[in-house]
C-alpha cells in the first residue's frame, strides 16, 4: 500500500468558461501533483461524499459555487465538522464568502474601487457616467450591469454592489501560493479582460497585492489578488479571489510554471503535514 498523501481534487472539467479551458490547467496540475500524491478528481457535486478517507481535499476550477450553492454549503459544514483539511482553507473572507468584503474594505479606507450597498451610502462615491451594479453572490461577472445614476435611486438594495465605472488603464493579477508571490499577469487592452501578458510588477505592486493577502490571513491556499491601475496612477483592488482562482498557467513560460508547480506541491505538503 503506498504511503503517499492522497489528495481528492475537486474541479468541473466540463465548466464552459468564456474565452477560457478551465479544464486544461486541471488536466496539467492533476499530471504534476501525481508524482507526489495519490490523487483522485471528482465533480464538486460529489466532494463531500466522497472526501472520507483522503489527506486532504484541493478545491481548484470548480466553477462558480451559486451554480450549486446548496451542494458547497454542505461540503463546507461537513469539512469544517469532520475537520478536514481542505485547501483553499475555508477561512477566506473575500470572494470565499461572497462580496460583502469590498463594502467593508471601502468603509476601512483600503485602496479598493469605491464600493456601498445602500442607497444612502451613494453620496459616497465619485460621480461618474456610469456604475456598476453587480449581485454580492455573484462571480464570472453573472448578473453585472452598467447603469447611469438616475438609474440607481431605483435599484433594490442588500444583494446588490455599487461601484463606479472607472476608465482605468489596465487591469492587473497578482497570483500567490499560500502567503508567497509568484507571478503577475496583465491586460493591457482594458476590452479584452482575459488577453493576458506577462506583467513585472515593482516591489510597490508586490506590496499593495500583499496588504490584502495579509488581511484575507489564509494559511493554507492559492490567492488572486485583482487589480485595476486608475487614471492617476494608482491601483485599486478589484476582487480577491480565494476560492478557486483560474491561473491562467498555459501563459507563463516553462521556467515559471515549473516553478509555480513546486511552490504548489510544498504548499500541499505543508498542508497534509498541518
Amino acid at each position: 500500500m503506498s504511503a503517499r498523501p492522497r489528495i481528492l481534487y475537486v474541479t468541473d472539467l466540463a465548466y464552459p468558461a468564456r474565452g477560457r479551458r478551465y479544464c486544461d490547467e486541471d488536466i496539467v496540475l492533476t499530471a504534476r501533483l501525481r508524482e507526489d500524491f495519490d490523487l483522485a478528481l471528482c465533480h464538486p457535486l460529489d466532494a463531500a461524499e466522497l472526501m472520507a478517507g483522503f489527506d486532504a481535499v484541493v478545491v481548484r476550477n470548480s466553477g462558480p459555487v451559486l451554480h450549486y450553492q446548496a451542494a458547497y454549503e454542505d461540503f463546507r459544514a461537513r469539512a469544517v465538522r469532520e475537520g478536514v483539511r481542505v485547501y483553499n482553507q475555508l477561512t477566506g473572507k473575500a470572494d470565499m464568502a461572497g462580496k460583502q468584503y469590498l463594502v467593508d474594505l471601502t468603509a476601512a479606507g483600503l485602496p479598493v474601487i469605491p464600493t456601498v450597498d445602500r442607497a444612502e451610502d451613494l453620496g459616497r462615491l465619485p460621480q461618474v457616467a456610469q456604475y456598476v451594479v453587480k449581485p454580492k453572490a455573484g462571480a464570472d461577472s453573472i448578473g453585472l450591469r452598467f447603469v447611469s445614476a438616475q438609474e440607481l435611486r431605483g435599484l433594490e438594495y442588500g444583494d446588490v454592489l455599487v461601484q463606479p465605472r472607472i476608465d482605468f488603464r489596465y487591469e492587473v493579477s497578482f497570483y500567490f501560493v499560500d502567503d508567497a508571490f509568484q507571478y503577475a499577469l496583465y491586460a493591457p487592452d482594458p476590452g479584452r479582460r482575459w488577453e493576458l501578458e506577462r506583467y513585472e510588477p515593482t516591489p510597490e505592486d508586490v506590496d499593495f497585492a500583499r496588504r490584502f493577502v495579509d488581511w484575507n490571513a489564509i494559511e493554507h491556499g492559492i490567492q488572486r489578488v485583482d487589480a485595476c491601475r486608475a487614471p492617476d496612477g494608482e491601483l485599486l483592488l478589484v476582487e480577491l479571489e480565494d476560492l478557486n482562482p483560474y491561473l491562467s498557467l498555459d501563459l507563463l513560460d516553462e521556467a515559471a510554471r515549473e516553478e509555480f508547480v513546486v511552490a504548489f506541491k510544498q504548499a500541499l505538503h505543508r498542508l497534509v503535514a498541518a
